[in-house]
């Protein structure tokens, strides 16, 4: 089964600074039939113009990824947490028995698009905590590169995450294609971050996402230099 989420049927949520496209139902936005995918429940593509951001608010018991595409991003919470993310970086909070965190374009001139990602943890009450870390861009060439998985698999230089979820990243040069992964106990979301593919005959561009389920092994084939996110869930 392949379920399309094509980029103009998201929710929106547009602001004097904030762009924002919902591939799940998330604030004002409710969708029953595009509530969640598995324990993935947000996908937000958000744009923040110069200056702009989110004032310090509260999240738990969610397990959030913020991964920046262009531009940069300032981070604080009340853990002691504080950054800067920009391209090539991945952020992760674990908001557990509760976390206030600020997101604001670092940026007075320039503005910073980012994906935020919520993944609902199998285990509630975790305390809250913060990391953030700066990828080889190598590792994710024509390939896989995992950034997130439960922390029974031990894999090296990925987050731990309290979910059976697995985030992994790809770029693809215009005709390259790379391998899916398939299980039958499993279920997939890929999501294009830039760029076009193809994948079982369906057409993806940005921001258009696709759910996988007991699906034949297949290639996913890039139309033009293209950036991906796969998400490899529990069913």
């Amino acid at each position: 089964m392949l379920l399309h989420r094509p980029s103009a049927a998201r929710g929106v949520t547009q602001t004097a600074w904030l762009d924002g496209k919902h591939t799940f139902s998330f604030g004002a936005y409710r969708d029953p039939e595009w509530h969640h995918f598995g324990p993935l429940r947000v996908i937000n593509e958000d744009v923040v113009a110069p200056g702009g951001g989110f004032p310090p608010h509260p999240h738990d018991n969610m397990e959030i990824i913020t991964i920046v595409l262009d531009g940069e991003l300032a981070h604080e919470d009340n853990t002691g947490g504080q950054a800067t993310i920009k391209p090539n970086q991945i952020q992760m909070m674990r908001a557990g028995t509760g976390i206030a965190h600020s997101e604001f374009n670092a940026s007075k001139t320039a503005p910073v698009h980012l994906l935020q990602i919520w993944i609902m943890p199998h285990t509630r009450g975790l305390a809250p905590d913060y990391w953030d870390r700066t990828l080889d861009e190598n590792d994710r060439r024509g390939k896989w590169q995992t950034v997130v998985a439960p922390a029974s698999e031990n894999i090296a230089d990925t987050f731990d995450i309290a979910a059976d979820a697995r985030l992994s990243l790809a770029q693809l040069s215009s005709g390259q294609s790379i391998a899916m992964p398939v299980e039958s106990n499993r279920k997939y979301w890929l999501q294009v971050a830039k760029g076009s593919v193809t994948y079982g005959g369906q057409q993806l561009s940005q921001g258009d996402g696709l759910g996988i389920i007991d699906e034949p092994a297949r290639n996913v084939i890039a139309n033009e230099d293209s950036e991906l996110l796969l998400f490899d869930l529990g069913i």
